[in-house]
């Protein structure tokens, strides 16, 4: 049954309400974790050597009701998805710490539920990358950058998407690198064509900092390495999300990795529509597989 105007225009400010209070929220947390890091062992733990070297491959997010009948059993309770998500892929990019700051007690469970080899790149909350836009951040990056000493071998990436509306400036790329700990595997999501430049390019690598290359409409469609490690997001070529990939694009982009000489592969499946990512982030796995 079709919604009628009035139906829709009351569910937007619904949602946009509930937004504003995780917003809201979003800078308590964030406060709390200052103090958490402030309390905690003032000697970071340093990356863990495991990951370098290896091949991660996941999707985007492990919790979609929409994925129950497909990849999830109908029935399976919610505290099982993510064991049977664990026994198809060691790795998970999390998106839920966009839109809220992760509690101590939330990264504790991430900890009790990972098996040993498990990675997770995390999300960085939009508080620093939309509603603060990297400015004055520093503060904030640190303290969201605790969550990596708390998961240490757990801890892959950190992830920090930019909105459109973010276009390429010297000032902007100063901006962004100046505050970020370069101790961590720091990964930065474009969605303006505008940051794919030389110039960026050139100051990801002498920073050490990771360029996102991104399969998504009106984006550049090529591979960027900036070092030892390439970092790739599946989203869909026409449409956001509900693209199911055909081999032969996945070939391209395996091919492209392959000639890249990147060391540590992270690959990241955000078609979730359908449960696309599923299939095709197995898919992939396998070409990127080393031959024997």
């Amino acid at each position: 049954m079709e919604r009628t105007a009035e139906e829709i225009a009351l569910r937007r400010a619904r949602r946009a309400e509930r937004r504003q209070k995780q917003r809201d929220a979003n800078v308590t947390r964030a406060a709390k974790m200052h103090l958490a890091r402030l309390a905690g062992d003032p000697s970071p733990i340093a990356p863990n050597g495991d990951v370098a070297g290896r091949i991660h491959v996941g999707c985007s997010g492990w919790y979609y009701w929409h994925w129950k009948g497909s990849f999830y059993p109908t029935d399976t309770p919610s505290g099982e998805l993510f064991s049977i998500y664990q026994a198809n892929f060691k790795t998970v990019e999390l998106n839920a710490p966009f839109y809220s700051w992760p509690t101590i007690g939330a990264v504790k469970t991430w900890i009790r539920q990972a098996l040993p080899g498990f990675v997770y790149t995390v999300k960085v909350c939009e508080l620093i990358t939309h509603v603060q836009r990297f400015q004055q951040t520093q503060i904030l990056v640190d303290d969201f950058g605790y969550i990596a000493d708390l998961l240490g071998p757990r801890m892959g990436c950190f992830l920090f998407q930019l909105p459109p509306s973010i276009r390429y400036s010297p000032e902007m790329l100063h901006s962004i690198l100046s505050q970020l700990d370069h101790r961590r595997r720091n990964v930065i999501e474009f969605r303006h064509k505008s940051w794919w430049n030389p110039e960026v390019y050139a100051a990801f690598k002498a920073a050490g900092t990771i360029f996102c290359a991104c399969s998504g409409p009106r984006l550049p469609d090529e591979l960027v390495c900036t070092g030892d490690d390439v970092y790739v997001r599946f989203h869909g070529i026409e449409k956001w999300y509900r693209h199911d990939y055909s081999d032969a694009e996945l070939e391209l982009w395996a091919e492209r990795i392959g000639q890249s000489g990147a060391k540590t592969i992270w690959v990241y499946f955000n078609n979730d529509r359908d449960g696309n990512s599923i299939k095709n982030a197995k898919r992939l796995a396998e070409m990127l597989k080393p031959q024997r």
